[in-house]
């Protein structure tokens, strides 16, 4: 028994370990005043300005492309759904470079759409605008995804009960699906959220790594460190894990409580 302790635990305690040791050596490397500093400076105030702007924008076009597309995709059956579901898929597990790379192309002033988009008086690439675009893009297939799963564990019957009463199907999804499935889709939208924040390598081919123009907080920390300015660059992620942290726990706890109303209605009903 022992033995399979040591087995079952030690893998944990060495990886939390070294996540442990990782941060707090990233800390370590600049003294409290430093820090202090670096973190008051103007570069790093308008990384976290445009980090939060940003982001918060491409999570509010994210969700209003993903949550009605994950809908769809949980409720209704069409050809090429498995081949539709694998491509919403692609941003996941696709580099965030690569699928700049493809933006960048798609949206250039000699491509089709970026020459509409050009002629229309639109420039996304170089720009704020092209920080958001790859946000989204990003965001919106973590979206997709999560809330896909949120209105599939929500029982249909529902919505064809409001249907009798008269309640039309957009007033059934808005006020009957959306708030039975709001605990998992809130996960989603934060999920999202901390998937935005961290975004790099698309932004990076889209929008450009220009200070004070184009700069989050992951860019910040690129230039800086390439820069030779270790000081704003541990601050800026030091920034950056502490808003990741606290995301991901909001999602840990939201998540939880999920769970565990799942598991009384589950009781309820076995009681009965």
């Amino acid at each position: 028994m022992r033995v399979l302790a040591v087995l079952v635990w030690a893998p944990l305690v060495l990886i939390v370990a070294t996540i442990l040791g990782a941060v707090g050596a990233l800390a370590s490397q600049l003294p409290i005043a430093s820090l202090a500093e670096a973190l008051a400076s103007d570069e790093t105030r308008f990384a976290v300005a445009m980090s939060l702007r940003s982001s918060l924008t491409a999570l509010a076009l994210a969700l209003a492309l993903g949550v009605p597309s994950a809908w769809l995709l949980a409720r209704r059956r069409f050809p090429g759904k498995p081949v539709v579901e694998t491509i919403l898929d692609l941003p996941m597990v696709t580099p965030p470079l690569v699928a700049g790379i493809g933006l960048l192309f798609l949206l250039g002033r000699e491509a089709p759409v970026g020459g509409a988009l050009s002629a229309m008086g639109l420039e996304l690439l170089f720009s704020p605008a092209g920080v958001i675009l790859a946000q989204t893009y990003i965001a919106t297939s973590v979206i997709v995804r999560s809330a896909r799963a949120a209105f599939g564990a929500v029982d249909p019957g529902f919505a064809a009960n409001a249907a009798t009463l008269g309640i039309p199907p957009f007033w059934a999804f808005l006020l009957v699906e959306v708030p039975m499935a709001g605990r998992a889709l809130l996960a989603a939208a934060v999920l999202g959220w901390a998937r935005a924040l961290g975004e790099f390598g698309a932004t990076l081919m889209v929008a450009g790594a220009t200070r004070m123009q184009t700069e989050t907080l992951p860019m910040a920390v690129f230039l800086n460190i390439a820069s030779g300015r270790t000081d704003i660059a541990i601050a800026c992620a030091l920034i950056l894990l502490a808003l990741a942290f606290a995301l991901l726990l909001a999602i840990r706890l939201l998540t939880a409580e999920r769970d565990d109303s799942l598991r009384e209605d589950a009781d309820v009903r076995f009681a009965a």
